[in-house]
């Protein structure tokens, strides 16, 4: 069984590698045999196989990483973010935006076989509430026309985050059966509360009280390493018929909500 989650000889791309759980996930890839390839705006100091600094606001930095990184990747973890507190537009750049057009600048370089996982939030639950307008904005067809599309709706996107979560849950959705004809699956994670350097800039703009409610029942916040495995098995063997899926790991937050437990009156994205 354990031979379901080997990564050896699996080229792999990690993006927000620096830190919080993209670090955590590229350090149990490397433990795992892969040949880790990481992006970030900086690096840290894992040995990886290499390193290239890359901004998710530029779409030609995404592109020269690209070039440079080459092919095949076998598969893509989807990482990189930023917290709320930023101007709308960079956090929309970066958390769905330029993380899309990293994707689809990998996607020629993964054949069958390849597997794709991103990181979105609890800040993004409530997609269902804005599905026709997400879908507009997923819809579109290049990294411009979907900047275009942010600065024409800059009210209903409002401080970003949440919203660029939103999106980045419905276009795994929207992908998933087209991605799976070529073989590639493509899924992605909801995390609660998990104490990282992003965490803790997101405590800057929002009460620690409204940050601890996500936690329960659980009663504490999660380590990046407990939202790393669940990105490892995603992307394994051990999950070839998991496409399109939205795997919440936050600890049963979410279940204690649906079933009145919990009070969401005033949980992170919730408007």
């Amino acid at each position: 069984m354990t031979a379901l989650l080997d990564y050896d000889r699996q080229r792999v791309l990690v993006s927000g590698c620096r830190s919080g759980i993209g670090r955590a996930t590229a350090k149990l890839l490397l433990d795992l045999g892969a040949e880790v390839h990481g992006i970030d705006l900086e690096a840290n100091e894992l040995e990886l196989r290499s390193f290239t600094a890359t901004d998710l606001h530029d779409p030609h930095s995404i592109e020269s990483a690209l070039d440079k990184i080459g092919g095949p990747i076998h598969a893509l973890f989807n990482c990189a973010g930023v917290a709320p507190g930023r101007p709308a537009l960079d956090v929309m750049k970066v958390n769905f935006i330029g993380t899309r057009h990293l994707t689809d600048q990998v996607l020629p370089l993964m054949a069958r076989g390849g597997a794709i996982v991103s990181v979105g939030s609890l800040g993004g639950a409530g997609w269902s509430r804005r599905l026709p307008l997400l879908t507009q904005l997923v819809s579109s067809e290049s990294y411009q026309s979907a900047v275009t599309w942010c600065e024409q709706h800059a009210d209903e996107i409002s401080e970003g985050y949440s919203f660029s979560k939103e999106a980045l849950i419905v276009w795994t959705m929207r992908i998933s059966s087209e991605l799976i004809k070529r073989g590639i699956r493509v899924n992605c994670t909801v995390p609660g509360a998990v104490q990282t350097p992003m965490l803790t800039e997101i405590e800057t703009v929002t009460p620690s009280a409204v940050i601890d409610a996500l936690a329960r029942p659980f009663g504490r916040r999660s380590s990046a390493e407990e939202q790393a495995y669940p990105l490892l098995m995603l992307n394994s063997r051990a999950a070839t018929y998991i496409n399109g899926a939205v795997l919440t790991v936050d600890g049963g937050h979410m279940a204690a909500r649906l079933t009145g437990q919990v009070d969401s009156s005033s949980e992170l994205g919730r408007r």
